[in-house]
């Protein structure tokens, strides 16, 4: 399986653009388009939220032509090694274990609180059942802890979940759930403590895929120095997010 595995991300790297020569600079933008406010699918059918805005303004000042592509949660690393694309932007939180198997540049999201969401105060967050979406790093945090995981493919599934009475409760990122708890009139509420994953969100590459790092790590670089960066955090978190 590494071989094979191997094989495909060296075509893949073969068929993607070429950065040293200068020709095809187009590079495509993978991303799950249903993680507000990270991203999401607008009433217009296009890729939108924090980090489309982020991605386009990255590419405008590492002078690529960017393509946004549409890719499920559960199959978005594998399809980046296999070049269905050559970035992933999608809230992915850098750990060790996928820097195992891909590359990632510094983060553009700092690191940020995970949080339980329930119906009540009062759940068994330790031995109850929890739900979290699968591949994320709160669903490794559950299933390392004492709760029963039960894991969706979905977002939105694991909130439904919880108001089905098939969790107890959901534990996601808490900028994610915080307009879901405030849009509930009362029905759902944060519970228990935040927890701190991980080493913040970053882009996801390919090993091989030095150069491409290096333009991005750059265009985030100068984001963080001007403050731009700061700014779209707050315009789609709200002032209290974690900024740099």
């Amino acid at each position: 399986m590494k071989t094979l595995i191997l094989s495909t991300a060296a075509l893949a790297v073969t068929a993607t653009f070429a950065l040293a020569d200068g020709h095809a600079q187009t590079v495509r933008m993978g991303t799950e388009g249903a993680y507000p406010p990270y991203n999401f699918i607008n009433d217009a059918g296009e890729i939108d939220g924090f980090e489309r805005q982020v991605g386009d303004e990255l590419c405008k000042r590492a002078e690529l032509t960017c393509e946004w592509v549409k890719n499920e949660w559960d199959s978005i690393i594998p399809n980046l090694v296999g070049g269905n694309y050559d970035t992933i932007i999608a809230g992915m939180s850098i750990t060790d274990e996928r820097d195992e198997v891909i590359d990632f540049t510094q983060n553009y999201f700092p690191p940020a609180a995970s949080a339980y969401v329930a119906l009540a105060e009062g759940v068994d967050l330790t031995g109850g059942i929890v739900a979290a979406q699968t591949a994320t790093i709160q669903a490794g945090y559950v299933a390392d802890g004492g709760a029963t995981l039960v894991e969706f493919a979905t977002p939105e599934e694991t909130i439904a979940a919880v108001r089905n009475g098939e969790a107890d409760a959901v534990f996601a990122d808490k900028d994610f759930l915080a307009p879901i708890v405030a849009d509930s009139a009362g029905a759902l509420t944060f519970v228990g403590e935040d927890v701190q994953l991980g080493g913040g969100v970053g882009m996801g590459l390919r090993e091989s895929d030095g150069e491409l790092k290096a333009k991005f790590d750059a265009a985030i670089t100068s984001m963080k120095e001007d403050g731009s960066l700061n700014a779209l955090i707050i315009e789609w978190f709200g002032p209290d997010a974690a900024t740099y």
